[in-house]
Parts: C-alpha cells; sequence; structure tokens
C-alpha cells in the first residue's frame, strides 16, 4: 500500500461524513493541481462512492471534470448518481458527448429522471432522443408522471416473479436479474397480466424448498401505493412498515415499479427543509440549490412575506394610534407593548410548532383536532399564569403603582392563552382547507397575536384607568 492510499485508510478508519470529504477534497485538489494522477487514483482506490461525490462538489469547476474522468467507468455511473444536480450539470458541459451518453444510459431510471428535472427541456430533449430505446421509454414513462409522486420517484428496475415458478426457478431468475435491479430482498408476484398478487423476502425464498411453487411461498397481503400517491405518503407508508421497498400499481393494478428506502430518506430531508423554509416564510422552491443562489434571489425568495407581514403590522400601528389617549395618559404602558406581543408570538410559535408537527407524522389523530386545540389553550393559560410572577412584579415596580403591573398581568394571560389558542387552531384549519399549514400558520399567527395583544393590552389599561379609584 502506498503512502496516499494509507493516508486514504487511516481517515477512513476515523470516520466518514462531511470532514472525511473535506479533507478528501484538499488532496485531490492538490494532487491535480500537480499533475499527479497515479496518486489521485491512489486516493479514490478505496473510498465510498457518496465521498467521492462529495469530494469533487468541493473541487473547483475546472477540476471537477478532470477527477471525474480518472474513475473507472463502473465507479463514474455510481459517482455521478450521488452528485449535486449543479455538479451533474456542470459536468455534462464539460464531459464529451459520447462519455455524457454512456453515462447517461447507464444511469438508474429514477436517479435519471431527478437529473432531467434540473436539465433545460432543449438538453432534456437531446438526450432522451440519443438514449436506446428501452431506456428512452423508461424514462419518458418516468417524466410522464406528476412531479412529487410515486411515479416519478419510482424505479423500473426490479424482479418480477410469477405464481406458477417453483422456488428453484425463481431463485435462477434473481440470479440472472440481480446485476441490473436496485434490491433483491424484497421479491414481487405477478400474474400473466402483471397484476401484483403477493411478495416474498429473499430469505423466504432461500429457505423455501426448491419445488415449492411461489404462490404457496408468497405473501398475499401486499401493501402497495398507486402512481398518482403523494411522495410524502410514500415516504410515511415505508416508515410506517419498515419496508426497503414499496411497490408502485397503476389504475389496473398492475405492477410498474419500486420506490426504494433510499429514495425516501431524500424525500423525507427534502420535505423536513420545505416545511422549516416555509415556517420562517421562505419562499424557498427547490431547496437543494439554495445556497448557491445569488443575493438577488435570495432576497427575492424571502420579501414576499416580509412585504405582506409589513403590510398587516399596519393594523398594530392603527390599533396604537387609536388608543393614544391612554398612552398620553400613562406614557409607561408603551415601554411594555414590545414584551407582550413579542410574548405572545413566542407562544404562538411554540403551539403552532407542535400541531404542524403532529400533523406532518399524523401523530395528532390519536388525540383528536379538539382535545388538541384545548390542550394548548390550557397550556397557554398555565404559561401565562407562571409568568406573570416574572414579568408584573417588574411591571409594578417600574409603574411605581397598580395600574400598569395589573394591566400587563391581565394582559399577559390573555394574549399567551389566544396566542396558544391560534397556534393550535390555524394550521389544523389551513390543513382542512387544503393549504401547507406550515408555510401559511406562522405569518397569520405573528399578526393576529401582534393586533390582538395591543388591542387587549390597551383596552385593559384604559379600563383600569377609567375605573380605578384615584
Amino acid at each position: 500500500m502506498n503512502e496516499a492510499q494509507e493516508s486514504t485508510s487511516k481517515s477512513l478508519s476515523l470516520g466518514n461524513g462531511s470532514y472525511f470529504a473535506e479533507e478528501l477534497g484538499q488532496k485531490l485538489e492538490e494532487s491535480l493541481s500537480a499533475g499527479n494522477y497515479d496518486a489521485v487514483k491512489a486516493l479514490l482506490e478505496h473510498v465510498q462512492p457518496v465521498d467521492i461525490a462529495e469530494a469533487i462538489g468541493i473541487l473547483p469547476q475546472i477540476l471537477q471534470a478532470l477527477a471525474f474522468r480518472l474513475l473507472t467507468k463502473n465507479e463514474a455511473i455510481e459517482v455521478y448518481e450521488y452528485l449535486e444536480p449543479t455538479v451533474q450539470q456542470s459536468l455534462l458541459d464539460r464531459l464529451r458527448s459520447g462519455e455524457v451518453l454512456e453515462l447517461i444510459e447507464e444511469m438508474a431510471p429514477d436517479d435519471r429522471v431527478q437529473l432531467f428535472d434540473e436539465l433545460p427541456a432543449k438538453v432534456v430533449r437531446r438526450l432522451l432522443a440519443e438514449l436506446s430505446p428501452s431506456e428512452r421509454r423508461v424514462t419518458s414513462l418516468l417524466l410522464g408522471y406528476e412531479p412529487e409522486t410515486a411515479g416519478r420517484l419510482m424505479t423500473t428496475e426490479f424482479i418480477d416473479l410469477k405464481e406458477f415458478h417453483s422456488a428453484e426457478q425463481a431463485l435462477t431468475i434473481v440470479r440472472r436479474q440481480a446485476p441490473f435491479t436496485e434490491t433483491i430482498y424484497s421479491l414481487y408476484v405477478t400474474d400473466r397480466e402483471r397484476h401484483l398478487t403477493g411478495i416474498l423476502s429473499l430469505r423466504d425464498l432461500v429457505t423455501a424448498n426448491p419445488q415449492e411453487l411461489i404462490r404457496d411461498v408468497m405473501t398475499q397481503d401486499v401493501v402497495n401505493v398507486s402512481t398518482n400517491t403523494d411522495q410524502e405518503e410514500v415516504a410515511r407508508a415505508i416508515q410506517r412498515y419498515d419496508f426497503l421497498a414499496l411497490p408502485v400499481v397503476d389504475r389496473e393494478k398492475r405492477l410498474v415499479g419500486i420506490v426504494t428506502v433510499d429514495d425516501v430518506i431524500d424525500v423525507i430531508e427534502q420535505e423536513a427543509t420545505r416545511d422549516i423554509y416555509a415556517a420562517g416564510a421562505v419562499q424557498a422552491g427547490d431547496e437543494d440549490d439554495y445556497f448557491q443562489s445569488g443575493l438577488f434571489a435570495v432576497a427575492r425568495k424571502r420579501v414576499v412575506w416580509l412585504a405582506i407581514l409589513v403590510l398587516a403590522n399596519a393594523l398594530t400601528t392603527k390599533v396604537i394610534a387609536m388608543n393614544d389617549e391612554v398612552l398620553r395618559q400613562v406614557v409607561l404602558l408603551a415601554a411594555f407593548i414590545p414584551l407582550l406581543i413579542g410574548t405572545g408570538g413566542n407562544v404562538g410559535a411554540q403551539s403552532s410548532t407542535v400541531v404542524i408537527r403532529g400533523l406532518s407524522t399524523q401523530r395528532i389523530q390519536t388525540l383528536g383536532l379538539w382535545k388538541t386545540i384545548g390542550r394548548e389553550t390550557i397550556a397557554g393559560a398555565l404559561l401565562g399564569l407562571l409568568m406573570l410572577f416574572f414579568v408584573v412584579p417588574f411591571a409594578w415596580w417600574q409603574g411605581e403603582g397598580f395600574l400598569v403591573g395589573a394591566a400587563v398581568g391581565i394582559s399577559l394571560m390573555a394574549i399567551t392563552t389566544l396566542a396558544a389558542t391560534a397556534g393550535a387552531a390555524l394550521p389544523l384549519l389551513f390543513d382542512r382547507m387544503g393549504l401547507d399549514p406550515a408555510l401559511m400558520s406562522a405569518p397569520f399567527i405573528t399578526t393576529a397575536t401582534d393586533v390582538a395583544g395591543v388591542l387587549i393590552y390597551l383596552r385593559t389599561a384604559s379600563w383600569l384607568l377609567t375605573n380605578m379609584p384615584n
């Protein structure tokens, strides 16, 4: 083992991940810049494809194609599927036409479709035309399904057994087709018209009597999804049943593909990122390239909801202006407005986060919608009560009297209760209306609690001022 190989092996023994890929990328850049291509090959010899892909992504663009060309054909195909979409596109521009076509031809159908989704339509049409007839047909089929559905996510590379096969025949088929399929651990059984009729694991097949028929070994109750099932539901089903793959059927219940767990992990990450961006009122669109976007694009994605919130919060200004009389009489009341509306916004955000997560995981169904709202309402009241012990003495001391402390205390209880109720109810309402609760809830809760909080506070102070004995 030479020095480069030894260094890589030591890094691998210490642990993989982004740190290792970054270190590998630095070594690759040094060797490529020096023209030491043998050292590059040695560095990559015992490295996992996903780590190679991340390391290549770190390199300057001019060196990415050079590093990629030093991979063997099989390595290049596997590494390419792990590259970020922007790096994939960059390599397509830099590689020769024959290299590109060979690369695209050998990719898994679902990975090829994912790449085509990122490419300009003109480039996709050209690449489709140059694919072999069989690969062109499969790719066109997957591209025909709606984005973010099981049909768009699935792969057509799976093992299809027949009920009349014997276990021995089935094992022969598995051995023959295994190199060309994504997984062999779940085997699907269809009839002569390709209708899905059963499933069996590789373990069941290996341990079965060689002469036993597949229909006698398989499980007939098969969990499946249709081609138009949303990708989130697919991910949820795989998570629920601990599957490695999930069969996909068309309208006639014919088996057309499978969704594997590695694709579902990508979906879970994508959906979680989307929800986080939505909760922060960021119109992120496709999140994968968000950090590669220009400053103007980043600002454009954020400005929409900010503009809406600015206009909506003008209502808060209007409420304050309508109650200016009480503020003129007790100027110190204005000092506690930020504290109250900030507390209301925080409590509302906490409640909405819990409810949105419950909707996402479907755990909220075990408690029920009304019980969820009631639970958060009571929690908001308890939070307000607990905070009274800190806020009211401070307000009383600052106000040098009863009015400010009482106004702040009463308003705090009302605002936290209202904010918690709104934080629980609004996501549920938007979900019922078919809107994204993560996107819609945060701006509405913030605005509602700000306006209502200021109104409650100033009205309470006005009432106390009017009715308080001199």
